[in-house]
């Protein structure tokens, strides 16, 4: 006699959920950003604004990179990423690196047109 198992919504989506961490199948939502100009948060080596060129897991390349090491003129880093700053001169962002690799990222942001423009045109900090 053959047995058939019944099943319900909430266990094919379980099963369908073990079965995608088990593939580490990569998401629309961790691609979305790839290419574009962003602001990324890590746990300890502090904020950084630039075009993410790949992402894995917790680490992140970014190229054309530009430390934020201390800004002024935006509330929060959301702030900042949709509106960018409306105290340039008080900013503290120091020379841009061709690229630098990440880990421990916790956010990254899309930043507007608006923000980018005003990020890229902080006058470069220099001890």
């Amino acid at each position: 006699m053959l047995m058939m198992k019944t099943f319900n919504l909430e266990s094919i989506l379980r099963l369908w959920l073990r079965i995608r961490l088990w593939l580490r199948l990569p998401t629309r939502l961790r691609l979305r950003f790839i290419g574009r100009y962003v602001i990324v948060r890590t746990y300890s080596a502090g904020v950084f604004a630039g075009i993410l060129h790949e992402r894995n897991g917790k680490e992140a390349l970014i190229k054309n990179a530009r430390r934020l090491w201390y800004w002024d003129g935006a509330a929060s880093l959301s702030q900042l990423a949709q509106e960018g700053t409306s105290k340039p001169p008080e900013c503290k962002f120091p020379c841009e690196v061709d690229s630098v690799l990440l880990t421990e990222v916790i956010e990254i942001l899309e930043v507007s047109k608006t923000a980018k423009e005003s990020i890229r045109g902080v006058k470069e900090w220099r001890a």
